[in-house]
């Protein structure tokens, strides 16, 4: 059975180790074949991890389009300690990634690696409410 892709006027997607552009109308693809797919909306490039849990979507989305899991492995487990020794309420996030991984769907890693995403950011967003500085208050918390 084909995976059916629409793509919006100007969207790109990945196919295997091509990048297609569409042109200016939706288009519906059907494709056939075991070859890496990811839309555009679910491509993070490089430059833009730049948190622990955007380091480890990164990491899974190399192994998935590169098809090499032992190139990007050592690299994902150091990031995957590191983020647990700062975030271990994660834990159950890196386990669904990694029970993905283990049976071989690295597609479904990289959604789960978006949860963990979302994670980090609430555990970010909750961390500069309660320890920013409010416009009317000194560094040490205490009102001017």
């Amino acid at each position: 059975m084909a995976l059916k892709v629409e793509l919006k006027p100007g969207e790109r997607i990945i196919i295997g180790d091509c990048v297609i552009t569409n042109d200016n109308q939706r288009t519906r693809l059907f494709i056939e074949g075991d070859a890496p797919i990811l839309r555009e909306k679910d491509v993070l490039p490089p430059k833009t991890a730049t948190t622990g849990a955007k380091r480890i979507y990164l990491a899974i989305q190399l192994m998935y389009l590169a098809r090499n899991h032992e190139k990007y492995w050592v690299e994902y487990q150091i990031l995957k300690s590191e983020f647990l020794d700062a975030a271990p309420s994660a834990l159950p996030i890196i386990q669904e990634i990694e029970k993905e991984m283990l049976t071989g769907n690295l597609y479904k890693s990289i959604k789960a690696a978006k949860a963990l995403i979302e994670f980090e950011e609430g555990l970010l967003d909750h961390a500069q409410r309660k320890f920013g500085l409010r416009e009317d208050s000194s560094e040490d918390g205490q009102p001017a």
